[in-house]
């Protein structure tokens, strides 16, 4: 007889996570497992002197080579768990019906709906159906049973849930209720409000991580970066037409100051209202420069009226600093023969002619740092894009904002062409239009939205440092000469 071991010796491991315990420990220090809920370790019973021989009770049906003939299913064996209870005798799922045992013992109601979840409606017989055309999906959760490789014991490996029957019951499809989205990731959780996944823990993709348009002959794309943890520009693109039944061709691009609050309101704000403004105006005959700036001033104002709604910036955000929503915008409308830029900070327009025959060229000044010192003779463009002041921007839509005064220019074009209207998020990465014109894509006026991606990408394989947001407008020029024959 071996001396029988002291109970804190048979519990040296923690029963759920396997981790050491100290001696006195009632729960586990790694995993807080109930070490009171450990049944009591059996006492030893006496040991076998090596090389004694052991009586083994003979399997049912055994013949002379010792292999029992009749093989015991799981559930036919009476037997008990790690803290003594009976283990219920429940049947157990076999593919087809050639396999299944020709009586299967009845289980609980509970039990059955509980399969029914999980599983899907039980086939004729009790064996549980699975879903039609199901495939396993990783995830986590529990996980249903599916048959194991091999000999067809009877032996059953776990796989992932399928997501189309987590959470519902009798067989239906899993569509979620209304107003309820699913984990992109295991497609079984809720996502909260939070934007993460209540099973799964996943963070979920915001809708505006990544946006694209195309509406005719205009695109843009906009993307979070790399580096940002949400997107905090905008865009707006659109079209009408002029009292003389011309197309008017509009986009609007706009970059929340990140340092205010609620930036992204801010940029979805202005865009939205700039649009909106444009597309009243241009069709009652006002002068397409006139409308873009008024369309400025009422971008300003809605992003004026973010700073007034109470208490909205510090639920949105109670860790950032209490400055009023800020933006800077930039957009372009063509229409007819002339083309019409507008702009309030440092996002940016550029000119690039589909030929390439002519120069590209920058068809704004940034509202910056930088552009300041240049604009007094006080730097070179290099020196001033080089201080760490560079890109501090002095004009902004805003509550907080200095006098606004709006940029507008007009040009005419004398051959077609595609205007690049973006943020900084692009143009810290093709500054120079002649940088800019080499990234452009060719056929960027007859594909504005592949042209848009190309640019996007871009910025993100030179870092993607900041949100990153673009869209091409491509403008044409009647040919000279063209008319009816």
């Amino acid at each position: 007889m071996t001396p029988q071991m002291p109970q804190q010796a048979a519990r040296s491991k923690c029963p759920g996570c396997e981790e050491p315990l100290e001696s006195g420990d009632l729960f586990c220090g790694a995993c807080g497992y109930d070490l009171s809920a450990v049944p009591e370790p059996p006492r030893d019973g006496p040991t076998v002197a090596t090389g004694a021989h052991v009586h083994w009770p003979e399997a049912p049906g055994a013949d002379d080579s010792g292999r029992p003939g009749t093989p015991q299913r799981p559930g036919e064996v009476p037997g008990t768990d790690s803290g003594g209870r009976e283990l219920p005798a429940t049947p157990v799922r076999f593919d087809g019906p050639e396999a299944a045992p020709a009586v299967a013992p009845a289980r609980p109601a509970a039990q059955e709906a509980g399969t029914a979840a999980r599983f899907g409606p039980a086939a004729p017989g009790g064996a549980v159906a699975a879903a039609p055309g199901a495939s396993p999906a990783a995830g986590p959760g529990p996980a249903p049973l599916s048959p194991g490789s091999g000999s067809g014991s009877g032996d059953f490996e776990p796989t992932a849930p399928d997501p189309r029957a987590a959470g519902h019951s009798g067989g239906h499809s899993a569509v979620p209720p209304p107003g309820v989205k699913l984990c992109v990731a295991c497609r079984a959780g809720h996502v909260d409000h939070d934007g993460y996944c209540e099973n799964c823990g996943h963070a979920q993709p915001r809708e505006r991580d990544h946006m694209e348009q195309e509406l005719g002959s205009v695109a843009a794309v906009s993307d979070r970066g790399l580096r940002h943890h949400r997107n905090e520009d905008s865009f707006a693109v659109s079209s009408t037409a002029l009292p003389d039944g011309s197309p008017a061709v509009i986009a609007i691009v706009c970059d929340g100051v990140s340092s205010a609050t609620r930036p992204d309101d801010a940029s979805s704000a202005a865009a939205s209202s700039a649009n909106e403004h444009l597309l009243a105006s241009l069709p009652r005959g006002t002068h397409p420069q006139q409308a873009m700036h008024e369309a400025i001033l009422a971008a300003a104002s809605a992003v004026n009226s973010l700073a007034a709604e109470p208490g909205a910036a510090m639920e949105h955000d109670p860790h950032r600093h209490q400055n009023a929503p800020a933006c800077t915008l930039v957009g372009a409308v063509a229409a007819g023969e002339l083309l019409v830029v507008g702009w309030v900070g440092d996002s940016r327009a550029y000119w690039v002619p589909d030929d390439r025959s002519g120069p590209p060229a920058r068809l704004t000044e940034d509202d910056s740092w930088a552009a300041q010192m240049v604009s007094a003779g006080l730097m070179s463009e290099a020196e001033a894009y080089a201080d760490e002041r560079a890109h501090a921007i002095t004009g902004w839509l805003g509550a907080d904002a200095y006098e606004l005064e709006p940029h507008t220019a007009s040009f005419k074009p004398d051959r077609p062409g595609v205007v690049v209207v973006c943020t900084d998020g692009l143009w810290n990465y093709a500054e120079a239009p002649e940088e800019m014109a080499q990234v452009l894509p060719p056929d960027a006026a007859g594909r504005p939205l592949h042209g848009a991606q190309v640019l996007v990408g871009h910025a993100l394989d030179g870092g993607g440092h900041d949100n990153v947001t673009v869209a091409l407008l491509p403008f044409a020029v009647p040919r000279q000469g063209a008319g009816s024959a």
